[in-house]
């Protein structure tokens, strides 16, 4: 079993932006649907289908117990992927995701959550599936769905769905089998068209590839035989996705050419390319071109197996030229950060080279202490092509960074610490630097509070020396280099 929704900092609208709130709402009645596949639904797929006429397109599924947390970091941290209105989150984790084409040529992005248990397993407890929908439904500003199996007996099912419905989801998909059974059994559309008819909510029809869908009528056939709102195809799109065209289908040769098109652009991987070209080919496997696919090893030689080495070249140089268009950029943005006035070192902070709590910035700031200086002032910049960190420090009203970018305000901070001391001709407390009075001072420190201990004395340390080993940070937004 299966559950669909969109959080609110999901939605996505037009062809440029993220976070931007979509207003129409949902529909899944009257939809031609490609369904959620593992390995099958990555990105070169989705589109084609869009292409071909899909309505909806779900990601492949994942079924790795991934955290929301990390799940959250891959989705904002993937590439948009867009071309004309066609829209793409590429998601991995928990979540797989659909995008639903509207009348104006928008798309949504909705997530799909794949539950412990897996899959068909929830089906045995209905009062879980009851309180993760309600739960879904309740804390969740967008339609939430959810795909069931059918259970043994017919009245069973409708109950379950009764029941589902109750708590407020938006639309169910039905894969007409029970859960034991494989695509080889014949579908039950007997209890799809129950299920249908005993609800409101549209109903979402899935598992006809094998008995009903063989051409693009069949789809409406498959619809009417389950008295369905939608259909959901998951193994004649696998074959051939321009099963969508109204207009009948494709050339398999074209459409390999075209699936292997955006393959190319979008840096698909190519084990994942050769996977969904094999299940367009199926019995063409044993054919001369079949061994040479199964025995290619790189995206470019699946092109030459189907003759397009000529658009994997040319493809591959508009890439490079990119490439060296975005390093340009970048060497840009150092420029812009290549004041004369500021003192500048090719280094970077490795705590392996510190004893533990201490850092090149609490060197520094303890010099500046001792010669009367002001506390140092950082300045932290991040670049928008990369994300990476520059920090300049001032110190005596003269400047330092260091000219390597790094993955952190903090360690931005350290580097430019580092290129000040080293200028200075100051101990930065390396390891290799032997003991030091900062060390020592540590030490002596840290034996006081053992003997307060001890002898039952304030075990709180005194400020005053407690500020010497604070590593002081500045608390302002680190502002991004203007593009």
């Amino acid at each position: 079993m299966t559950f669909h929704g969109c959080p609110p900092w999901l939605s996505l609208s037009g062809s440029t932006a993220i976070g931007m709130t979509v207003n129409t709402p949902l529909c899944f009645r009257g939809k031609k649907i490609l369904a959620p596949m593992v390995r099958v639904g990555t990105l070169p797929m989705r589109l084609l289908a869009l292409d071909y006429g899909a309505d909806i397109v779900y990601c492949e599924k994942y079924l790795k117990q991934w955290t929301l947390l990390h799940l959250m970091k891959e989705l904002f941290s993937e590439l948009v992927r867009g071309k004309g209105n066609v829209l793409s989150f590429k998601c991995m984790g928990l979540f797989g995701g659909f995008v639903q084409r509207n009348y104006c040529g928008r798309e949504f992005f909705v997530i799909e959550r794949i539950m412990g248990g897996m899959g068909a397993a929830l089906l045995s407890d209905p009062d879980k599936i009851e309180s993760i929908l309600t739960t879904l439904v309740k804390g969740v500003c967008k339609p939430i769905t959810c795909k069931i199996r059918i259970l043994p007996s017919v009245e069973d099912t409708v109950n379950l769905v009764k029941r589902i419905e109750k708590t407020g989801i938006a639309a169910i998909a039905v894969h007409g089998r029970k859960k034991e059974e494989r695509p080889q059994h014949p579908v039950h559309c007997d209890v799809i068209k129950a299920i249908s008819e005993a609800v409101s909510i549209p109903v979402i029809a899935n598992g006809g590839s094998h008995d009903f869908i063989k051409e693009y009528r069949d789809i409406e056939t498959f619809q009417e035989a389950t008295a369905a709102s939608s259909v959901m195809v998951a193994r004649a799109a696998m074959w051939n996705p321009s099963i969508f065209r109204k207009e009948g289908f494709f050339p398999l040769k074209d459409v390999m050419q075209d699936y292997i098109k955006y393959a190319v652009r979008y840096d698909n991987h190519y084990t994942n390319t050769k996977y969904c070209l094999c299940q367009m080919l199926r019995e063409q496997l044993e054919t001369p071109q079949g061994k040479k696919l199964h025995a290619a090893q790189s995206t470019q030689e699946i092109c030459e197996v189907f003759e397009m080495g000529d658009f994997y070249e040319e493809t591959t140089a508009i890439f490079e030229a990119k490439k060296t268009s975005l390093e340009t950029e970048t060497q840009d943005e150092d420029e812009q950060m290549d004041d004369p006035d500021v003192i500048k070192m090719a280094v970077r902070f490795d705590k392996r080279e510190y004893p533990p709590q201490i850092t090149p910035k609490m060197y520094l700031l303890e010099w500046c202490r001792k010669e009367k200086h002001p506390q140092p002032v950082y300045e932290t910049v991040q670049r928008p092509l990369d994300r990476l960190f520059c920090s300049v420090v001032t110190v005596a009203e003269q400047k330092y960074r260091s000219t390597l970018w790094d993955k952190s305000k903090k360690l931005a901070e350290q580097a430019a610490a580092i290129v000040c001391l080293r200028t200075l001709g100051v101990p930065e407390g390396r390891l290799c630097e032997g003991e030091n009075h900062l060390m020592n001072k540590r030490k002596r420190e840290e034996q006081e509070r053992l003997n307060n201990r001890d002898s039952g004395g304030d075990l709180a340390e005194p400020s005053q020396k407690k500020a010497n080993f604070i590593e002081e940070t500045s608390d302002m937004n680190v502002p991004k280099m203007p593009r």
